[in-house]
């Protein structure tokens, strides 16, 4: 319990930052929520706390957001795969990162969990990854993957240089209520909920529920060591698995036809093309077929032992999703 201490979370107008926020006024934290002005409202209704305004590009609204606060929970991110100018998204997490997590330091904050994401991790052939493959810049495919590895060495950087007492953690793959925009993840699981994923490729990836991931953060405050990073997974799925369970749930008939990636190619550079007219993210990009390369598995058995973590089947979590989806009427 947090004996009523203040807690800023950033982020909180977002699907992973909206959880972290209600996990943390739960347990008793007094959450401090920074949103900016123009951030969708879904996630700010009957919010758990404060709500201030403000962006995490901006180094004196972040100032003012920590005054009293003893910890922070740093959520706030640009999650795009996609952008016209893809180095405006590795700019985004680098300089907001920097921004925040000095003004922390300036603040004397006492205890920080920073989101990174196993995007910084590289995937293991065969098997799950853990925390001991660390991508770099140079070998991390796309430029959101880039902007989480060059923001996660910076953190890990003022750890070791400055005593920043930030502990990191690494979500996989997030999915359940509240995924507003949604998610490149949630895109998927409407798009398939609605029959306009008809095929697949082979590749796969770690599901875990919102929730869970929301309750990691609360352990890494808690348990966890600075500058350490723990993943906080689930279980690992295969991209038809998860498209079949969906089809389950809203009663059609799941896709059977496998695609090879690289005659997408010509597809996703088409794709690319009509995203830049339009300004709208493409459906498929060269840098999704690349990473569809790998399967995304990934172990969260350092969390598990240091911190206690524990994720729920990834079915329920599909569920919930679905679920919320269809509330929102985002599934007829």
């Amino acid at each position: 319990m947090a004996n009523g201490e203040t807690i800023l979370v950033t982020g909180v107008s977002g699907f992973v930052g909206a959880a972290v926020a209600r996990v943390m006024a739960a347990e008793g934290w007094r959450v401090r929520g920074l949103a900016r002005a123009t951030s969708p409202a879904t996630n700010l209704q009957n919010f758990p706390g404060e709500i201030v305004r403000g962006d995490m590009l901006d180094r004196a609204s972040i100032e003012r957001a920590l005054e009293g606060c003893t910890a922070l929970a740093h959520v706030a991110a640009d999650y795009r795969l996609w952008a016209p100018d893809p180095e405006e998204i590795v700019r985004h997490n680098r300089e907001g990162t920097r921004a925040v997590m000095e003004a922390a330091l300036a603040a004397g904050v006492k205890r920080i969990v920073y989101t990174s994401s196993v995007a910084t991790i590289a995937p293991l052939d065969g098997g799950a990854a853990g925390e001991d493959r660390p991508l770099t810049e140079q070998t991390a495919i796309g430029a959101y993957k880039r902007s989480k590895v060059v923001a996660e060495r910076l953190v890990e950087q003022m750890v070791a240089e400055q005593g920043l007492p930030a502990v990191i953690v690494n979500p996989s793959t997030p999915i359940g209520p509240r995924d507003v925009k949604p998610t490149p993840t949630g895109r998927i699981l409407v798009e398939a909920a609605t029959g306009k994923i008809p095929a697949f490729v082979d590749t796969g990836l770690n599901l875990v529920h919102v929730d869970d991931v929301a309750r990691g953060h609360l352990l890494a405050l808690e348990k966890g060591v600075p500058g350490r990073r723990y993943i906080l997974g689930g279980e690992d799925v295969s991209l038809q698995e998860m498209l079949a369970e969906v089809a389950r749930l809203v009663g059609r008939k799941p896709p059977t036809i496998r695609l090879p990636r690289l005659p997408l190619m010509p597809l996703a550079v088409v794709s690319e093309a009509w995203g830049r007219v339009t300004g709208r993210e493409p459906m498929l990009t060269r840098d999704a077929l690349r990473m569809a390369k790998y399967r995304m598995f990934f172990s969260s058995e350092r969390a598990k032992a240091e911190l206690g973590y524990t994720a729920r089947p990834w079915q329920a979590a599909v569920a919930d999703a679905i679920g919320w989806f269809r509330q929102e009427g985002m599934i007829g």
